[in-house]
């Protein structure tokens, strides 16, 4: 029975009302297990992901003249800069590749990793104020931004391709290989590298804010410890170690000796590169799964 206006008693079932049940399509809940990734939830809001990526774009984008043009200027700026210092100056090899080519390509591939990794290691302090407000999986934002970089890097990846193709014609010992169709797994590969690196460091930032800081500095002494601006056979065998614990190592040779047909890449380096990558992405989402349902708290 149900009393309405005037304490008038009401009986459902005269109204045709028999039963109400209530029913729950999807539920939110803080209680989960450590390795409870959910990773079904972004299904759920894959139109969400769109939307942060459509803004990552037209936010880059929005009052310059030249637009998404800068992502070209930008590596044939450090290009040709890299090819006046290493190239001339030092007198570093290139394995026979043309230097537009080689600094192209490597500037490219490490703007990637590097774009990856600085995005997805501010995610909590550059959205704090649209988490505190509204729930969503918080790990929407960091597959946006790496899905921003991804076009940025196909827009620097149709030019290099252009060149590429200059220098095929005119000649150039420049021979790219059939395994040059699996670039979409070093994009994977590069991409998982620096995303799960990022998480780590945006879950650790939380609490330690010196972590910006140190992940700039950082970036900026790695790429001289990886081969970008030189190839691998022109670094001495005691030091090849250091190229070994170097997981983006790996793949920026493997790059040029699938578009170039030069290069060197043990396939040692290449496992523990690959096994790197892995266990950086595991502990990187069990981190930022963890963090995100306690980073308003300290934020």
């Amino acid at each position: 029975m149900f009393k309405g206006l005037g304490e008038k008693q009401i009986d459902l079932e005269t109204v045709g009302l028999k039963k109400l049940q209530m029913h729950w399509d999807y539920s939110v809940s803080s209680k989960h297990k450590l390795l409870d990734l959910n990773l079904r939830e972004l299904i759920h809001y894959r139109d969400l992901i769109i939307m942060f990526f459509i803004r990552d774009f037209t936010t880059t984008y929005k009052q310059t003249v030249l637009g998404p043009l800068w992502h070209i200027v930008s590596p044939l700026f450090s290009t040709m800069v890299y090819a006046f210092a290493f190239g001339n100056i030092a007198n570093i090899g290139t394995d026979g590749i043309p230097m537009l080519l080689f600094y192209f390509g490597g500037n490219m591939l490490w703007g990637f990793f590097s774009t990856c990794l600085n995005s997805a290691s501010n995610i909590f302090l550059s959205n704090s104020s649209v988490f505190s407000k509204v729930y969503f999986p918080r790990l929407s934002v960091p597959i946006a931004t790496t899905f921003s970089a991804i076009s940025k890097m196909i827009i620097q990846f149709a030019s290099l391709m252009v060149f590429l193709i200059y220098f095929i014609v005119t000649g150039n010992p420049v021979r790219p290989t059939a395994y040059a169709f699996l670039f979409p797994f070093l994009i994977l590969w590069l991409g998982a590298l620096g995303t799960g690196i990022g998480m780590i460091v945006s879950a650790l930032t939380t609490r330690y804010r010196d972590l910006n800081h140190v992940v700039g500095l950082t970036l900026s002494l790695a790429m001289y410890a990886t081969p970008v601006v030189y190839p691998l056979s022109q670094v001495p065998e005691k030091l090849r170690f250091f190229f070994y614990i170097n997981p983006v190592s790996a793949p920026m040779e493997m790059f040029r000796i699938w578009f170039y047909g030069a290069g060197e890449v043990p396939l040692s380096m290449t496992f523990s590169s690959l096994i790197v990558t892995v266990l950086v992405m595991f502990f990187g989402l069990i981190l930022f799964t963890h963090t995100e349902r306690t980073s308003m708290d300290v934020v």
